[in-house]
């Protein structure tokens, strides 16, 4: 890996226009330097996640795939998933699909939609919880539900208004590590039109609030789907940058549906 130039891609995903959604930095290597090179990789591009892609040679799968944000590795990332998509999709116009090994999520797949991608995720489970201080870190609403899995919370508030008023206390949630806090609530009365709509805190994570959370998405679409009675609607992430989502539950799986538009390719100088 001495002095190489590594392929280098800035996308911007779950938008379909640029400046919008959530940044990654998708990177396709030969092989696997040291961790340590990779977080500061991360570091270095200091987006949400740097995805990093390497050919698989088990045949299991067409790319392994990890995922960094600057400042640690993440179990399952969904945008820069999308995004690494993206990048083999666009390089191949007869391809339909790419498949990644990952380390901790299985196997993940990107498949050509229409003129979008399909996103195919593990749904994340998760159950009634109490609300604890971690509530009351987020703002003064008081959410109607609480539901808590492996590192996921969820927060359901009454309206849209409520999340879009949240001013949570990152410094104060850091003592829970790089779990992700999601507001929800329906999407009632919000100019995105969107069935249901969330924001998303991971400040333990190095990312105070993520522009388009697709692990989240694999965690609200199982909540959402008794509660609004179908097994897909939409969904828009109410970050600064926004994010459109089409969330569909499919037995254990979550199909993530969204856009892409890469706004930066180059190389990367890797030392």
């Amino acid at each position: 890996m001495t002095d190489s130039k590594v392929p280098y891609f800035h996308v911007d995903a779950f938008t379909a226009r640029p400046l919008g959604g959530n940044q990654a930095a998708v990177m396709i290597l030969e092989a696997w330097p040291e961790d340590a090179t990779l977080q500061a990789i991360g570091a270095e591009n200091n987006f949400a996640e740097t995805a990093f892609l390497v050919p698989d040679a088990t045949g299991a799968a067409d790319f392994e795939l990890r995922w960094f944000t600057p400042s640690v590795e993440v179990v399952m990332c969904g945008h820069a998933t999308l995004a690494s998509g993206h990048v083999v999709l666009s390089q191949d116009p007869m391809r339909g699909t790419v498949r990644f090994a990952t380390r901790k999520a299985g196997i993940l797949e990107v498949s050509r939609d229409g003129d979008r991608y399909a996103l195919s995720l593990p749904q994340v489970p998760t159950e009634p919880g109490e609300s604890g201080d971690d509530a009351a870190m987020l703002g003064d609403a008081v959410p109607r539900e609480v539901w808590r899995g492996d590192g996921y919370n969820i927060f359901h508030y009454a309206s849209a208004e409520d999340v879009l008023a949240l001013s949570p206390d990152f410094k104060a949630l850091l003592r829970f590590g790089d779990a992700q806090f999601i507001a929800t609530a329906p999407g009632a009365g919000h100019e995105s039109g969107a069935d249901i709509v969330s924001r998303v805190f991971v400040p333990g994570g190095g990312i105070d609030e993520d522009a388009a959370t697709g692990s989240a998405h694999a965690a609200l679409t199982p909540y959402w789907v008794p509660r609004l009675g179908r097994t897909s609607f939409t969904a828009y992430q109410a970050s600064a940058r926004g994010a459109d989502f089409t969330c569909r539950l499919e037995g254990a799986r979550v199909l993530l549906g969204g856009d892409c538009v890469t706004v930066v390719e180059g190389l990367f100088r890797l030392p």
